[in-house]
């Protein structure tokens, strides 16, 4: 038998006895039939839509601070954004860190005690927790070289446990309070008439009658202070009317009037205030911030609870909605308008010159409703004022 060689140095052999050998191979790798080959099969053409799909999006740049600390023991009270914002000049790439991590299952969940390193893995940084635990020294490689084998360990600890997303303590009471509502809401809302004792200013306590269409299958209303009208500064279309909550009521007694007693007042509550139903929504206990997908371009309307300007930790409203695409956990930047000067200096001095806009902060939607947003400030340089704009961030 003659075996050929061609100039790649390839060996070729006569057809029968390839099918031979296969065929004894395969007998002795399985036991099973195998199915017979489908000949002259075609291969499925590669397109320029399916080579897209398969490249990769380009990495995000992570940027690491400068004076980051290589480790950090996680402390009670601690949150996520804080501490990623001692690694990351941009927290919110926190999971971008933690996503080729082995040792946690869910990257936003990290309890006081544990300890942080950042280290750089192909030139990118990463995050480990509690390395020197889940480490250990077996044997030693034919170099010499220790050789290092992961040992986890299942922790079971409760949620709550965990340390949040962000300041919750800071949102809290505003997760379940704030209501924007219709002026037909508004207006068809029970209202409180009377007092037993004919005081004007109420409080924890007080009994007070009720008038208006009472659902008595409720027992527990919230009372709100009818707010002013949200309206959008560009358009100056109605939005919805802001209803500031101002404490909880307990039905006693239905009729015209109904009878009830002030269970808890967060504010004073007057005569004219409005009834709602609880809100029964739940409470988050973790918030994702992160970018969003799309350009944002919206407007400041409201100060919860400030007159001047807000800083950090303090509440916003925005006349951009679920409608607009508002979802919690967005992030925005806030710029303060700039003033409209003369220039003394030219020709014509008396043309006026808008000064840019400046970055002023950074907040997280907390809460959506249709047509508006509330918004926890998480950063500020400087005072954040109503009718200030608010844009998708861009580093």
């Amino acid at each position: 038998m003659n075996i050929s060689k061609t100039p790649k140095s390839r060996i070729i052999l006569p057809f029968f006895l390839v099918t031979g050998l296969l065929a004894i191979v395969s007998g002795c790798s399985s036991t099973e039939p195998r199915p017979p080959a489908v000949a002259n099969v075609e291969e499925e053409p590669v397109t320029i839509a399916a080579v897209a799909e398969e490249t990769k999006a380009p990495a995000k740049e992570i940027r690491v601070k400068a004076a980051h600390p290589r480790q950090y023991t996680v402390k009670k009270g601690d949150t996520l954004w804080g501490i990623s914002s001692l690694f990351l000049q941009d927290p919110w790439y926190w999971p971008e860190i933690w996503s080729k991590n082995q040792q946690v299952s869910n990257p936003h969940l990290i309890f006081p005690g544990d300890v942080l390193t950042l280290i750089y893995v192909n030139g990118q940084p990463q995050m480990l927790v509690n390395e020197e635990k889940h480490q250990q020294v077996i044997k030693h490689s034919s170099d010499g070289r220790p050789v290092k084998k992961l040992s986890p360990s299942i922790r079971t600890s409760a949620l709550d446990a965990s340390i949040k997303s962000i300041p919750g303590d800071a949102i809290r009471q505003f997760l379940s309070k704030p209501r924007v509502v219709t002026k037909e809401e508004l207006e068809n809302a029970p209202r409180i008439v009377g007092s037993q004792d004919n005081h004007l200013i109420l409080g924890e306590g007080s009994r007070v009658y009720i008038r208006g269409e009472l659902d008595k299958e409720r027992v527990r209303l919230a009372v709100f202070k009818p707010g002013d009208a949200l309206r959008d500064p560009a358009t100056n279309e109605l939005l919805g009317y802001e209803a500031k909550y101002a404490g909880d009521v307990h039905i006693v007694a239905y009729g015209d009037p109904s009878t009830g007693d002030l269970t808890f007042t967060e504010r004073e509550v007057l005569i004219g205030d409005r009834l709602l139903p609880e809100d029964k929504s739940k409470l988050e206990n973790l918030y994702f911030p992160h970018i969003p997908d799309h350009e944002v371009d919206a407007q400041i309307i409201s100060l919860y609870d400030a007159l001047f300007g807000v800083a950090q930790l303090q509440i916003i409203v925005i006349n951009k909605g679920e409608r607009d695409g508002m979802e919690v956990g967005h992030l925005l930047a806030t710029f303060s308008q700039g003033a409209t000067v003369r220039d003394r200096f030219a020709k014509n001095s008396s043309k006026p010159v808008k000064l840019p806009n400046e970055r002023s902060g950074l907040v997280m939607i907390f809460k959506t409703f249709d047509r508006v947003s509330y918004a926890l400030t998480l950063e500020s340089q400087r005072v954040i004022h109503n009718k200030d704009f608010l844009h998708t961030p861009r580093f």
